[in-house]
């Protein structure tokens, strides 16, 4: 009976670590979108309007730009969703020991 329940809780803890998980690559990846398009507008734009920009940014510099700030963006927004998710069913959790 003990393995039963040592097996439910482990279920139970794999099935709470996979939500969130999926909860940080969901913030993540909305969070990479917005900031591609964030910086690529100020990106394109100082080409087209910057003599420096336009002489110094070809397309790979531009490209490198963006999917820098996508990436951060998304690695930096899934750590802490991630993070957040994990300490608030961590609390709940703690409570409903508490209480039982």
């Amino acid at each position: 009976m003990a393995k039963n329940s040592a097996q439910s809780s482990l279920d139970q803890r794999l099935a709470m670590a996979q939500r969130c998980s999926q909860e940080g690559v969901k913030a993540g990846a909305k969070a990479a979108v917005v900031a591609s398009i964030a910086t690529a507008i100020p990106t394109f734009a100082s080409v087209r309007l910057l003599p420096w920009a336009k002489a110094h940014l070809n397309h790979t510099a531009q490209a490198l730009i963006i999917s820098t700030v996508a990436g951060a963006a998304y690695f930096i927004v899934a750590d802490k969703t991630v993070l957040a998710t994990a300490r608030r069913n961590s609390l709940k959790h703690a409570s409903n020991n508490i209480e039982a």
